[in-house]
């Protein structure tokens, strides 16, 4: 079996670890500072529905987390790794059932950080050793970090700014929730981008300018939509919940109607797609093959029309005197945001966007225009841990891998399981 090397750990990705951790930490923080000023100024409604955002975005992400762990323990050499003296905090049956307490008690993700952190010292402390499974572990948690971002940051800044566009003034915890979860949406998205890139073979060549730009690129389209949402919750309250699960569950429709398999059970594949319902309400994620521009095409004209709807019921049912100030501003900026967003993505796609070439003579049943069925095990030089992160390369392959692109070398198996 002859395949390419993974991407090696880098001074890079345990940067990216550590800058994560902290930004989960300040996160958390800010959540639980936002909460207090609730609870004792007696805003209990907004501090109930604070509450309710962090308890659903956390049991979400520790269910994903104790799901992928389920799944790992039956690849080959996981349990192992811990007698190879690499740092596994999760093997064996007390370890499994400690996990399990870590897990129910919210502390799944927090642990993962610091493992992953440790795991990532220790390679840099012993020449590289355990550089595959330090690896593993950051593709795992840039994922888990984007989901939590988009199930409590995203509807966190919604309700910051409907707060402040209904009491028309912002307090200074505000601000900072604000802040807050601006800046972790916008690292977690850099953060993916990274782990993505950690796919491409020539991972050490792309510089950092396609990263800003994918930043801005989501900036831009994912801002005007939690402005546009705010603005019509603040006018119209009672109806933003019905908004979202209709949406939702057409979202949901739509993803199972592609044919979703990142996760490796019917009850986790249906998490993922209702958490894709989620994201897709803020922005656009590629989750299968193939078609992939016209399901862009598709998503970005529903997601127009909709937030302009969103806009012409607040301007009519606006509180004109209140909004004097500033409703012609956001009226204007929104969709020229919006706009911008759109044309950044394009720029992206055709200056920065890197393409994997699929050779045809690999037998693999995948869509003709768009696709990559990855292979569930590499070999790399040296390496005691040969299984690797198959979730995240499903996601790498539907955003890198096209037919009609320039060859490169691909980091792919032709032997299959």
């Amino acid at each position: 079996m002859e395949c390419a090397n993974i991407s090696k750990y880098s001074w890079l990705d345990l940067a990216f670890t550590v800058i994560g951790v902290c930004t989960y930490l300040f996160d958390v923080g800010s959540d639980l500072w936002v909460a207090k000023e609730f609870y004792v100024h007696g805003d209990f409604i907004w501090f109930g529905v604070l509450v309710g955002f962090m308890l659903v975005s956390s049991v979400t992400v520790q269910l994903y987390s104790w799901f992928w762990l389920q799944y790992d323990r039956k690849l080959e050499n996981f349990e192992s790794q811990e007698s190879a003296g690499n740092v596994v905090l999760f093997s064996g049956a007390k370890r499994v059932t400690f996990s399990l307490l870590l897990h129910v008690f919210q502390l799944g993700l927090f642990i993962r950080h610091i493992s992953a952190i440790c795991q990532g010292f220790r390679v840099w402390c012993h020449g590289g050793e355990g550089s595959e499974y330090a690896v593993y572990q950051t593709h795992d948690l840039s994922m888990l970090r984007l989901i939590e971002t988009f199930c409590e940051s995203a509807p966190q800044l919604t309700l910051m700014m409907y707060i402040m566009l209904r009491n028309n003034h912002a307090r200074i915890v505000q601000c900072v929730s604000v802040v807050a979860s601006t800046t972790s949406m916008a690292w977690m998205v850099v953060d993916y981008h990274q782990s993505l890139r950690s796919f491409l073979p020539d991972k050490d060549k792309q510089g950092c300018l396609s990263s800003v730009v994918y930043f801005f690129w989501n900036l831009f389209l994912i801002g005007p939509r939690v402005v546009a949402v705010a603005l019509f919750a603040s006018v119209l309250p009672c109806f933003i919940a019905v908004h979202f699960l209709l949406l939702w569950s057409a979202f949901v429709l739509w993803a199972w109607r592609q044919g979703t398999d990142f996760m490796d059970s019917p009850p986790g594949e249906w998490l993922y797609r209702a958490t894709i319902g989620l994201i897709w309400y803020f922005s656009w994620f590629n989750v299968s093959e193939g078609h992939t521009r016209d399901r862009g095409f598709i998503y970005h004209t529903f997601m127009i029309a909709d937030t302009g709807i969103l806009l012409t019921t607040w301007w009519m049912y606006r509180d004109v005197e209140a909004t004097q100030s500033y409703a012609v501003s956001l009226i204007i900026a929104i969709p020229l945001c919006y706009v911008l967003g759109l044309l950044i993505k394009i720029l992206y796609y055709c200056c920065f966007h890197p393409k994997l070439w699929r050779p045809p003579d690999l037998r693999m049943a995948a869509d003709a225009s768009d696709g990559l069925e990855p292979s569930r095990v590499v070999q790399t030089v040296g390496a005691s841990f040969q299984s690797f992160n198959n979730r995240m390369f499903k996601h790498a392959a539907n955003f890198y891998v096209t037919n009609t692109s320039r060859a490169f070398k691909t980091n792919e198996c032709e032997a299959r399981m």
